[in-house]
């Protein structure tokens, strides 16, 4: 997990979006409430075992959450970011605008 706000910003980098899909992801979810699992395949570029990874790794990190419903025959799934993931994933950010600007 990304160190305190007082950090150095490489410091408050979360290690797993330092992945560019990981970061995809949850940046495809930063601007919605909850998502279909496909929207997000779709967008990424992903097959569905390949996001279905990559959702294993945030949900085990609390960065994101994936919720399954049946409708009839059809199972649908849902991804959201969890509140803790919205907030890594700001931190995320602003050090890396922080170190882009360093750099300037």
């Amino acid at each position: 997990m990304a160190e305190p706000a007082g950090a150095p910003p490489a410091e408050r980098l979360e290690p797993l979006l330092l992945d560019p899909t990981r970061l995809r992801i949850v940046a495809t979810l930063v601007g919605a409430g909850e998502v279909e699992f496909k929207f997000v395949r779709d967008r990424v570029g992903l097959t569905d075992s390949a996001l279905s990874k990559q959702v294993k790794a945030l949900s085990a990190a609390d960065l994101a959450s994936l919720r399954r419903e049946r409708s009839g025959p059809a199972r649908r799934a849902w991804l959201r970011l969890t509140p803790h993931g919205r907030a890594v994933l700001s931190d995320h950010a602003r050090a890396l605008q922080e170190i882009a600007d360093a750099a300037k």
